[in-house]
């Protein structure tokens, strides 16, 4: 048996944040990954994918562009795009394993369960623990149909050597619209299908219609209201059989991908022996982050049923708040400041902030502005048919609750939004800053 002050199951950015904290301070620590280590932002999300949108955001604006400067609108090519991610998803896993043997981190390669409070199961390895950390990430959700083992993973998108001819997503959150809208600029024929009455229910409805429009314009089939109910395999491809009101249809596809979400990926830890309380939504913490039922152990991202967002700054902040009370005990409690969130289509669409149903639930008094600005001059010299914004404002304290955009460069302009809520400064004092111009940020004082 090997023992360890501190053990993480999972190399992601959480993990990884406690790992290194810990060591640092002079405490004993293990680490193991089934997968690459790296995490899925590194790996198998947000890094990788933002690197092959990089090719696509370049044709989207040589089409808006077409015709006012731009006489070629260049084609994607699926190969070298593929190539030059692989670049940087092969360079992690080394790098980091060779971070942790610098700090005399022991690493594992396999999956860890739980044999009682404060022991794993780690390969063939006991291992015992005063602490254990579990931050073993997501997973995709495991579809309950026949056929279901013909779906693809998102992970399996990213890693397309060729672009089938025709794709077909089940699940209509962000996954489905960042990987549809790349895939339709690439060429292919992409349909959704989802099974709720509007797509990405989680973000401000009004400024998601903006998106879903623009999803459509391109070409993607976006289908709401139907269930998927099972995949039957033939000789060209796929029949994705649906259920809509009572109505089965077929869809015909050369693949079909699973984008109908990632649960915590914490239910094949034997977590029963360690008398962890869990749900569907993760590992219950308390302000610590550590186990309601267990104090041996302490959870942090998305095996963590908290307050924070599935996000990858949200992970590390919950590490650095996790290594810090396994170092100097319970003292520091997760606190999260507003959290911005993208959905990295194009147009890109950003949010921060309260919605207006959440404010509404809330009892606050408040008021909207919502608007299209399309004919705004940094729409018309982008060329771009989607622009709109909704801010959310705090009647009494004249400040902002919310904020949701659709755009060029939301993803960024989003971030001043979140400065903006996170201090709490007054309506006036933005407007009487000074920003560039002309750039997307100085259309915020309009916006107000």
């Amino acid at each position: 048996m090997r023992k360890y002050d501190v053990f993480v199951i999972g190399s992601g950015m959480s993990g990884m944040t406690v790992a290194n904290k810990c060591a640092s301070k002079g405490l004993k620590v293990g680490i193991t990954d089934e997968l690459p280590y790296g995490g899925t932002c590194a790996l198998r999300g947000c890094d990788p994918k933002k690197v092959i949108i990089g090719a696509t955001e370049v044709r989207d604006f040589s089409q808006r562009l077409k015709g006012n400067g731009i006489d070629t609108v260049p084609k994607i090519n699926w190969e070298d795009i593929m190539a030059f991610k692989q670049s940087f998803v092969d360079a992690m896993p080394p790098k980091i394993e060779k971070g942790y043997k610098n700090k005399d981190i022991d690493t594992y390669h396999t999956s860890a369960q739980f044999l009682s409070n404060n022991t794993l199961q780690v390969g063939d390895e006991v291992i015992e623990a005063d602490k254990i950390v579990i931050a073993s990430g997501a997973k995709p959700r495991i579809l309950d149909f026949e056929g279901s083992e013909h779906a693809l993973s998102s992970t399996d998108f990213l890693n397309l050597k060729e672009l089938p001819q025709s794709l077909l997503f089940i699940g209509g959150g962000y996954i489905a619209f960042e990987f549809a809208h790349i895939a339709a600029r690439a060429g292919a024929e992409v349909t959704i299908v989802h099974r709720g009455k509007n797509p990405l229910e989680n973000f401000e409805q009004d400024i998601v219609k903006h998106l879903v429009e623009a999803t459509k314009n391109l070409g993607v089939n976006l289908i709401l209201e139907t269930e998927v109910t099972g995949i039957e395999k033939t000789e060209k491809g796929y029949n994705v059989k649906g259920n809509k009101n009572g109505k089965e249809i077929t869809f015909t596809t050369k693949t079909v991908f699973n984008s109908a979400g990632r649960p915590p990926a914490i239910f094949d830890l034997d977590l029963e022996k360690a008398n962890i309380s869990y749900s569907k939504k993760g590992i219950e913490v308390n302000k610590y982050l550590q186990s309601t039922s267990n104090p041996n152990v302490y959870a942090a991202g998305d095996s963590a049923d908290t307050q924070g967002l599935p996000l990858t700054p949200v992970a590390v902040l919950e590490g650095h708040v996790l290594a810090s009370n396994l170092i100097k005990g319970n003292k520091k409690e997760v606190s999260y400041p507003p959290m911005p969130t993208v959905v990295f289509a194009l147009p890109t669409m950003a949010s921060v902030g309260l919605t207006e149903k959440q404010v509404k639930a809330e009892g606050i008094k408040y008021k909207v502005n919502y608007k299209s600005a399309e004919d705004w001059f940094n729409a018309k010299r982008l060329n771009v048919p989607e622009y709109a914004f909704k801010t959310i404002i705090d009647e009494e304290t004249q400040t902002i609750l919310g904020a949701h955009l659709i755009g060029p460069n939301a993803e960024e302009v989003i971030n001043i939004f979140a400065m903006a809520i996170k201090t709490k400064i007054k309506l006036d004092e933005i407007r009487a800053m000074i920003f560039t111009y002309p750039t997307m940020a100085s259309d915020i004082p309009h916006m107000l």
